[in-house]
């Protein structure tokens, strides 16, 4: 169910690329998220509010990542790709992440996982190029599908940095502040945004879209992502995230009338193919984080 609602992110940023600009999105995103965590949290950020300041640093750096960095490329990027397109190419985050931890923390590769990295970066290619090689002759490629690969490298840095969170922070507590930071970051930005005479268009689907990113594809999904992961532990719960392979492409051919084409098939079997060698039998995180939940 979690990976289902997050599916339906994608599904409705889409539909809505011309009555909500990517900012007002991401913003009213995590302001309904942040009024209803608030009541839900308050215990925990009160308890904790001296670990929320002595971390402040770390968590900020976390709350621009998950929020202003990862959520305003991924709606600009919905602009100009689709949905299908855009969860496939997100698909690469456990590969993002495995490439950053050898970079950021020295973990070592086999022949293997650097084997995988290269099918995967295949995969890739094959999507942003529509399977027609002159797009890649020309460099003719979609702004949008590389607007979706910088959200997917933001995510992945994200989880990288994860392992610098303070341990004894409570989640709940830790995903209030997660959207506080991110509202007050974002109110300069969407200032910018109306000021440009970008502005929200509200009609109906629009209002509906928002409340359901908001309540569903942020709260809720959190909360029973949370409660699975609980239950039957990260590294059982963590291949449900390749779901979104099947349920965005899914929602997108009933609700957007997309089409599936070759290349999709064929990117996503080089993404899935690689991650498994980089994963499979190995040390990397990356296979229990999936792809990114937006």
């Amino acid at each position: 169910m979690a990976v289902l609602l997050w599916a339906g992110n994608w599904v409705f940023a889409r539909a809505l690329r011309f009555d909500a600009p990517p900012v007002a999105l991401a913003f009213w995103r995590w302001l309904i998220a942040l009024v209803i965590l608030s009541p839900l949290a308050y215990t925990h950020v009160r308890q904790q509010w001296r670990v929320v300041l002595r971390s402040w640093r770390v968590l900020c750096l976390l709350a621009l990542l998950a929020t202003v960095l990862q959520h305003i490329p991924i709606y600009m990027g919905l602009r100009d790709t689709t949905a299908t397109n855009g969860a496939l190419l997100n698909s690469t985050a456990p590969i993002m992440i495995f490439v950053l931890s050898r970079v950021l923390v020295g973990e070592r590769w086999s022949v293997r996982q650097a084997l995988g990295v290269l099918i995967s970066l295949g995969g890739v290619v094959a999507i942003v190029a529509r399977g027609e090689l002159t797009v890649l002759a020309g460099m003719q490629l979609n702004g949008g599908d590389l607007w979706v690969l910088l959200a997917t490298l933001t995510w992945a840095i994200y989880t990288v940095c994860l392992r610098w969170r303070p341990a004894e922070l409570d989640p709940l507590a830790m995903l209030w502040t997660i959207s506080a930071v991110g509202v007050v970051a974002m109110l300069p930005l969407y200032a910018w945004e109306l000021a440009a005479g970008r502005t929200l268009h509200v009609t109906p689907i629009a209002l509906a879209g928002i409340a359901y990113i908001g309540v569903f594809a942020t709260v809720v999904a959190y909360v029973f992502w949370n409660r699975a992961v609980q239950q039957v532990g990260p590294n059982r719960a963590g291949p449900f995230m390749y779901l979104m392979l099947v349920y965005t492409p899914l929602l997108a051919i009933v609700f957007l009338g997309e089409r599936l084409q070759l290349y999709h098939f064929i990117g996503c079997a080089l993404i899935l193919g690689g991650i498994y060698l980089t994963t499979s039998g190995g040390r990397g995180e990356a296979g229990a984080q999936g792809p990114s939940s937006v």
